[in-house]
């Protein structure tokens, strides 16, 4: 699988790409089937809804500790973590060979997995799900440059009812600036400069198998699931081998799987 010289360029301008029916749709019945039963269980690490609305600016750029940390007995879990590790399913399609030509092109570059961020099982839970605000991924990660992007598969259909993804296109190359962001660096829904800007959102519907490719400083957001079944979806970041983690920080201290070039 490649992308056309029009795809390419369109990833270019707009930081994403929708790339329809990329994974078997047995692939993720699989890998559904696996992370549904972690999630029943809650197999740490876990992101819960209280702790991912609890965590400061701080804690999100520096701590290294992935597992919960909750004492509550009823959570609500927004993602399992370090999947990457926990199953040979979840390793596989990180690992697979049918898209990494399309990440060499975006990439320019050797394909390197960096296990310290994304690397989770998403979930939109049935009305206990929230809303995820505007933001850029790279907000809070560490490294040389920019060049980081993020492969989403949905695992079954993704809409406005369950917590479709939104994009800003083009504002991965936007200079935006500190105050067009509050204190965890989500973009400010309430400024009157940023609402022009939030009005060019598009929304992306997925079906079973869908991916989609986006860039570490696009804006995006996902609205909160209203229906009666969980959206789960699986998210993993990629970055060129000549971008370099920051030493000593957060980004730096988790292993990186250098994926062998096509």
């Amino acid at each position: 699988m490649v992308l056309s010289d029009k795809q390419l360029q369109q990833f270019r301008q707009d930081g994403f790409i929708h790339i329809k029916q990329c994974a078997p749709v047995e692939q993720c019945d699989a890998i559904l089937d696996v992370a549904k039963a972690h999630l029943k269980h809650k197999i740490e690490p876990i992101e819960t809804e209280i702790g991912y609305h609890e965590g400061s600016k701080a804690f999100r750029t520096d701590e290294k500790d992935y597992t919960s940390q909750s004492k509550e007995a009823f959570v609500t879990v927004r993602r399992l973590r370090q999947v990457y590790s926990r199953d040979i399913l979840f390793k596989a399609w990180m690992e697979d060979v049918t898209i990494r030509p399309v990440l060499q092109q975006i990439l320019g570059d050797t394909v390197v997995l960096t296990t310290a961020h994304h690397n989770s099982i998403m979930t939109k839970m049935p009305h206990q799900g929230t809303a995820t605000s505007w933001h850029q991924d790279r907000r809070y990660w560490r490294y040389s440059d920019d060049n980081l992007v993020s492969v989403w598969l949905a695992l079954d259909a993704e809409h406005s009812q369950n917590g479709v993804l939104e994009f800003i296109p083009g504002s991965h190359k936007m200079q935006l600036s500190a105050e067009q962001f509050d204190d965890k660096e989500y973009l400010r829904e309430d400024l009157e400069q940023n609402k022009p800007l939030i009005a060019q959102k598009v929304s992306i519907d997925l079906e079973k198998g869908d991916v989609v490719i986006f860039h570490a400083l696009l804006l995006h957001r996902a609205n909160e699931n209203s229906t009666d079944e969980a959206k789960i979806s699986f998210v993993y970041t990629v970055k060129g081998a000549s971008t370099k983690a920051i030493v000593g920080s957060r980004s730096a201290e988790f292993p990186e799987i250098v994926l062998t070039k096509l």
